[in-house]
């Protein structure tokens, strides 16, 4: 197995990109394997990397289709609705209290 090319911060070529950098551009990974990778030095720990690719090889993204936007919607809507009451909340539910606030502090809000 080839090691992978190690770049400090701010010194990686042109022909790289991290996966946001490529989304910013409309691109995606498109597959392929990780090509290089980025290290910035942090004083009391390890570095931070980040994963690069190369832009010649990556894909355009798929658009977002009908079903796609329906899914997505329902995920999202799904996220705003309490377990306890079935209600949308407008928000979305807080992992930490599982339910809207309504219903996780009943003592503490107007009915």
């Amino acid at each position: 197995m080839a090691t992978l090319p190690v770049f400090r911060w701010r010194l990686a070529p042109d022909d790289y990109a991290t996966r946001r950098q490529l989304r910013a551009r409309g691109l995606r990974p498109g597959g392929q394997q990780v090509a290089a990778q980025l290290e910035r030095p942090r004083r009391r720990r390890g570095p931070l990397v980040a994963h690069l690719y190369r832009i010649d090889l990556a894909k355009p993204v798929r658009p977002m289709t009908a079903a796609r936007w329906a899914a997505l919607a329902k995920a999202n809507a799904a996220r705003r609705t309490c377990p306890s009451c079935r209600k949308d909340a407008g928000y979305v539910i807080p992992s930490s209290l599982g339910t809207c606030v309504t219903c996780a502090y009943p003592e503490e809000c107007p009915q």
